[in-house]
């Protein structure tokens, strides 16, 4: 009778219902899940702009060593070369463009030659434009006009903080 009362334990609705849930997921679980998917997401989007931005910001101080080194080469070739150039320029470019123009000059065997110090001027990656904030060598320290006598700094023209907390015009 023992064997037959433990047949009867494993059939029947109970048996049925205990072997149904134990091959899928209860909704306790796939809530859990879906919770835990939902932290992990929302803690990798502030990581992900963090890293967009930081990208950004690399560019933007390559853009502006790269001009930054071409004035001043610009400046020293002037110098070194004694070339003509305008008194109120300082021996610095009138303009960024000129960089990229180039300046004539003799050299030795008094052939015409172009010194060229940018192949292009790069573009602002915070405004993603080709406006650069200029200074030149007469305006007032921290000045934001331009005073156009020539191009002595340049600097991103945004209002927009950096991820350390400075503003990226003060770069």
């Amino acid at each position: 009778m023992n064997r037959a009362l433990a047949g009867r334990a494993n059939s029947g609705p109970r048996a049925a219902a205990a072997g149904a849930s134990s091959r899928g997921f209860t909704l306790i679980e796939l809530i859990t899940v879906t919770v835990i998917l939902g932290v992990l997401a929302a803690a990798a989007i502030p990581l992900a702009h963090n890293a967009f931005q930081r990208e950004k910001e690399i560019e933007l101080r390559r853009a502006l060593r790269l001009m930054r080194t071409a004035i001043d080469e610009f400046k020293k070739f002037v110098t070194e070369n004694k070339i003509d150039v305008d008194e109120d320029t300082y021996g610095y470019p009138e303009k960024l463009e000129v960089l990229v123009k180039g300046i004539e000059y003799k050299d030795k065997k008094n052939k015409t030659r172009v010194a060229k110090f940018l192949r292009r001027i790069p573009v602002d990656p915070i405004s993603n434009s080709l406006e650069w904030g200029l200074r030149s060598y007469q305006d007032k320290i921290g000045a934001r006009n331009w005073g156009g006598e020539n191009v002595w700094d340049v600097y991103c023209d945004s209002d927009k903080k950096a991820l350390d907390g400075t503003y990226y015009r003060d770069w």
